[in-house]
């Protein structure tokens, strides 16, 4: 039986700080957490997202200083998300189709934790190769 995204996230205790934090607080936090995202929040409204990926990219490699930048300075806006009910390999496409490897997963209109790439069993990856395999057959 397929599973659904609770069933395959790990990440329920996620990093959340508000956008106003720096981005060397995120760091620390992240460090800390050992996880590689931070839910940007305010009052409990998913405002974006960041990665260390964003870190390297949007603060480092641009030589900018990580005590005065802010999160919401260099977050991923707006994120995509993703509903608790929703089949697991629902996410993982949107995650291959969207090209990154968190998802923000919601219940109630609520961010409830993250899905990552590592969350999905090899099953989940072998049918969305499958079915991408089947529409390049039929283009």
């Amino acid at each position: 039986m397929p599973r659904r995204i609770f069933e395959a996230m790990s990440a329920t205790d996620a990093v959340v700080l508000p956008p106003s934090a720096t981005v060397h607080a995120a760091a620390v936090a992240m460090k800390e957490r050992r996880q590689c995202v931070v839910l940007a929040m305010t009052a409990g409204r998913l405002d974006g997202i960041l990665t260390e990926q964003d870190v390297v990219r949007r603060v480092v490699a641009e030589r900018r200083d990580p005590d005065r930048v802010t999160v919401a300075e260099v977050m991923t806006r707006h994120p995509d998300t993703i509903p608790a009910t929703d089949l697991a390999l629902t996410g993982l496409q949107m995650m291959e189709d969207g090209g990154y490897r968190h998802l923000p997963v919601i219940h109630d209109g609520r961010v409830v934790g993250l899905i990552s790439r590592v969350d999905f069993v090899g099953s989940e990856k072998t049918e969305l190769e499958t079915e991408r395999q089947c529409w390049e057959q039929l283009r």
